[in-house]
């Protein structure tokens, strides 16, 4: 679309389509046109795009309240929110502050870990995303493309290996106990326990490309922030509300987080996010420290009610792992018929495949995009990159994705593949 003023360029750009409406799996063009969107736009509409029940929640909503400023009343939505995510999250969670995004929530996480410890670093994880706030920014290590030109970055920001057999050629045993030995030395060498207040981790890495950690990794630093005092942080941004199959990634690795982010799929699209953690922390936050105009949008928390619903009735969560099994299965299978797919991980809808020079195996970040290409010129399927070397295809269908959606998707996939072999 053109008109007499602009949008900032700084918005990188995937497919130029000028979208005007969205149902399911399925966005519709200006020109009528439909595209298979396995974006979900960054794994944010869980519930497919337009879900009749949120659409109805959001709508109801309108009608009532659209701003109702936290600090100054309460609505009737605010605790309700929290009584449903309080069943959803681990135990050790019973108290939430809410936000509009995963930035803002992962920056509230860090305020809330300095606030409530008295310490002032935090470690992060090498091919993390945090986001693209001054804080966050210097949390992020998925790519320098993020950061190039931004610094210098706040302080106390402390990057460990976080561990990828694919590339380093270990076995995954091995790999996570060289990682954490690596953290280990982070600890005696850059930031002491007693100097750090939290360590921060995707379960699934996002931008770093759709890398699960490993569970004996996961269990260790785990271990070592329990036995140090240190809180840790499960950034759930993208791979809570059912993405892994389960309602959070936590679940998968049997650990209880002093402190869980929560964005993206929690309101199938409305700007909504949430920290998590238990009362006997949040009451160490000072009150008036942190704040913001929008939290707790009633309009939002409708829209998070009304997924939540759908994402807890019956038989959800088993379509999501079906699908996620037919999903990998077919990417596995294709794997053994062509050389340029290196590694197919992940968990759930949350499924990277790696894309690599056959004759050497390096990252080939420049078929990914004549791939993504073909698939949305020919196959009508939005996908999306990731990775430090731009190299792994994230797969993320809405989560109400059907069986002949996930087949022909692959079959556009490979489609692209032949067409640029």
């Amino acid at each position: 679309m053109t008109g007499k003023y602009h949008l900032a360029p700084v918005w990188s750009q995937l497919s130029g389509l000028d979208v005007v409406s969205g149902s399911g799996a399925v966005v519709t063009t200006a020109q009528g046109e439909e595209y298979l969107d396995f974006t979900s736009g960054i794994a944010v509409t869980s519930t497919g795009h337009c879900h009749p029940k949120v659409v109805e929640a959001i709508r109801e909503q309108a009608g009532k309240f659209i701003h109702a400023q936290v600090n100054i009343y309460r609505h009737n939505l605010l605790q309700p929110l929290a009584d449903k995510l309080g069943e959803l999250t681990p135990p050790s969670i019973d108290t939430f502050f809410y936000s509009n995004s995963g930035a803002e929530a992962t920056e509230g996480a860090v305020k809330l870990a300095k606030a409530a410890t008295g310490k002032p670093h935090t470690i992060v994880f090498q091919g993390s995303f945090h986001g693209r706030t001054a804080q966050t920014m210097a949390m992020t290590t998925a790519k320098t493309g993020y950061k190039a030109g931004y610094a210098p970055f706040p302080a106390g920001i402390f990057v460990a290996p976080f561990p990828d057999p694919a590339t380093t050629g270990d076995d995954p045993e091995t790999a996570a106990k060289r990682a954490l030995a690596q953290f280990d030395q982070v600890l005696a060498g850059q930031t002491p326990p007693s100097d750090t207040a939290a360590i921060v981790m995707e379960l699934v890495q996002g931008e770093g490309g759709y890398l699960p950690a490993l569970p004996e990794f996961v269990s260790g630093v785990y271990e070592r922030a329990k036995k140090h005092g240190i809180l840790f942080v499960a950034d759930e941004v993208q791979t809570g509300f059912g993405r892994t199959g389960k309602m959070f990634a936590v679940e998968h690795y049997g650990i209880d987080p002093d402190v869980i982010v929560m964005a993206k799929g929690i309101a199938s699209g409305f700007p909504f996010s949430a920290v998590g953690s238990s009362y006997e922390l949040m009451s160490r936050w000072p009150v008036g420290s942190h704040g913001g105009t929008y939290g707790g949008n009633p309009i939002g928390a409708a829209a998070a009610l009304a997924t939540i619903d759908v994402l807890t009735s019956e038989g959800f969560l088993e379509n999501v792992q079906e699908r996620g099994r037919q999903l990998m299965a077919g990417l596995q299978e294709l794997k053994a018929q062509y050389s340029v797919i290196g590694d197919v991980r992940g968990l759930g809808i949350m499924i990277g495949s790696t894309i690599v020079d056959p004759s050497t195996g390096a990252p080939d970040g420049d078929r990914v995009n004549r791939i993504l290409a073909h698939g949305r010129e020919h196959g009508k399927l939005l996908l999306l990159n990731a990775g430090t070397y731009n190299n792994v295809i994230r797969w993320m269908p809405p989560l109400i994705v059907n069986e002949s959606q996930i087949a022909q998707a692959l079959a556009a996939f490979e489609a692209a593949i032949k067409a640029t072999m």
